[in-house]
C-alpha cells in the first residue's frame, strides 16, 4: 500500500497535522510506503492564471505531489474548516493539480468525463469548530459533499471516507486524544490492506 498524504493547513502545530502524523506513522507500522506534502512547504504560483483554456507549466513543487498522486493506492487529505470550505492554501493547490489531462478528462461530444485518479482510495481528515450535528444539518455539509462528489469523487477516488473532528476549540485533552487514537487506528487499518 502507498499511501500520499496531504497536509492543508497553513499553520504549524495544529490537530489536524498530529491526527495525519498519527495516521501516517500507524500506516508505516503496518506495512504502508508514506508520503507526506505539507503545502505550507510548498513554493508556486497559486494562481491558475488560463483556467482551462491553456496550459500552465507546472513548477518542481507542483510536478512532485502529481507523481506522488499518480503513484499511491490510497490518498489523505487533511484540513480544518474555514468559511464552511477549505483554506485557500488547499483550493489553489486543486485548481493547480487536479487539471484536464491529469485528474479528469472531458468527452468531445457529450457532458461526461473519465475520471483519470480511478482505482485509489481516499480519506478526508477535517476539524472544525462547527458542530457535526449543526454543519449537517443546517449548512448540509458543503465541504464534505464537495470533497467526495465535486473535487476526489469527480477525479475518480473511490471510495472516499470522511472523519469531522469538531468542535475542537473548546475540546477536552481527553477527546483530542480520542481523535487521535480514531486516526491511529484508521492509519493501521490501511496500512495493512
Amino acid at each position: 500500500m502507498k499511501i500520499t498524504a496531504i497536509d492543508g493547513h497553513p499553520g504549524t502545530d495544529r490537530l489536524v497535522s498530529a491526527l495525519l502524523d498519527r495516521y501516517l506513522a500507524a500506516a508505516g507500522a503496518a506495512g504502508a510506503t508514506v508520503t507526506r506534502l505539507n503545502l505550507r512547504d510548498l513554493d508556486y504560483d497559486p494562481v491558475l492564471h488560463v483556467g482551462y483554456k491553456g496550459e500552465q507549466p507546472l513548477e518542481p513543487d507542483l510536478q512532485r505531489p502529481q507523481a506522488a498522486i499518480t503513484d499511491c493506492d490510497h490518498l489523505v487529505v487533511g484540513f480544518p474548516l474555514w468559511w464552511g470550505s477549505q483554506p485557500a492554501l488547499l483550493k489553489r493547490f486543486f485548481d493547480r493539480v487536479l487539471l484536464p489531462g491529469f485528474a479528469f478528462k472531458y468527452h468531445k461530444d457529450d457532458p461526461f468525463w473519465d475520471r483519470l485518479l480511478a482505482g485509489r482510495s481516499a480519506d478526508v481528515f477535517i476539524t472544525g469548530d462547527t458542530p457535526k450535528f449543526y454543519l449537517r444539518l443546517v449548512h448540509r455539509s458543503p465541504v464534505l459533499r464537495a470533497m467526495k462528489g465535486q473535487i476526489l469523487g469527480f477525479s475518480g477516488f473511490k471510495p472516499i471516507k470522511q472523519f469531522y473532528f469538531a468542535p475542537v476549540r473548546k475540546s477536552a485533552a481527553k477527546t483530542r486524544d480520542r481523535w487521535l487514537t480514531k486516526a491511529d487506528a484508521r492509519g493501521r487499518a490501511i496500512g495493512s490492506r
